[in-house]
């Protein structure tokens, strides 16, 4: 099991200075991978400035050599699909190939859609989402691109540098469980990265329905079993390793590869570095 450290993109993670402090520290305590949020409004944390995900993780690869990047979640109906290739591209080769991109509908929908006049309809937003992550996985190729679909046109065009990853970057797909069609696309890609109506950020997942969606994403997943498949959960665990045990251990055995480590959302310290650091320098959980 491997385990990464979650930070929103705003409070004192706006700058790209403490974004790179904490990445250097969890590489030095043992971690596995630093993720960050992707939102450029949320109403709820109105009032604190945020940061631009890509910048925060460039800031990041440069103070780090080893552990993962990547976002949790990106958008990808938000962004224009070769935009956001190029960023991707540009992260996995500073980074020497670290990047993990984690994808979904984003939200809130209406801060993060509606807010800017873009339509914010789940079902359009689902089309774009997928059109959306073939567009990527061929431009990150570094092959030609030729497109005519539903919502993205593209005319000849080839995009370099190529990801340092082959075919490119992991790609997990994010959703709220027990919704169905975000664990059905995930399990066409390389990992599943669900949140619990029953249990939201911050808050550790019940293990029965942790059960229930690796059947179900198991289940879904016939064509595309010879490639890797991860299953991240994640939550706020007590620093005492024997108390986190206790918590991520029966995840662990129905499935979890990666625990990610999150302040809880209604917390004080969600977007404080102090405390954040704290939490680092006790080391990850050992399962």
């Amino acid at each position: 099991m491997r385990f990464s450290i979650n930070l929103p993109n705003f409070g004192d993670f706006a700058d790209p200075r403490n974004v790179a402090a904490v990445a250097a520290a969890a590489e030095d305590a043992g971690w596995d991978g630093l993720f960050v949020w992707d939102h450029v409004l949320h109403r709820r944390h109105q009032g604190r400035p945020f940061g631009d995900p890509w910048m925060l993780l460039t800031a990041a690869a440069l103070a780090t050599s080893r552990i993962r990047l990547g976002t949790l979640l990106t958008p990808v109906p938000r962004y224009r699909p070769q935009q956001l290739a190029r960023q991707v591209a540009t992260l996995d080769n500073l980074s020497g190939g670290r990047v993990t991109f984690a994808a979904g509908l984003g939200g809130p929908v209406e801060d993060e859609y509606r807010s800017f006049g873009d339509a914010a309809e789940p079902r359009l937003l689902a089309e774009r989402l997928d059109e959306g992550l073939e567009l990527l996985g061929r431009f990150w190729s570094g092959g030609a691109v030729n497109h005519h679909g539903r919502h993205y046109e593209v005319r000849d065009v080839t995009l370099l540098p190529a990801t340092v990853q082959r075919p490119g970057p992991p790609v997990w797909i994010g959703g709220f469980w027990p919704r169905r069609a975000p664990m059905r696309r995930a399990a066409r890609w390389d990992g599943a990265v669900p949140l619990f109506e029953t249990a939201r950020h911050g808050q550790v997942p019940d293990v029965a329905e942790v059960r229930e969606l690796v059947a179900y994403v198991s289940k879904h997943r016939a064509a595309e079993a010879e490639r890797p498949f991860e299953l991240v959960l994640g939550g706020a665990t007590p620093p005492d390793p024997a108390k986190a045990r206790d918590v991520i251990g029966p995840l662990h055995d129905a499935g979890a590869t990666w625990w990610d480590e999150r302040q809880v959302q209604t917390g004080p310290d969600l977007d404080r570095l102090a405390a954040v650091l704290r939490r680092i320098e006790a080391g990850p959980p050992a399962v």
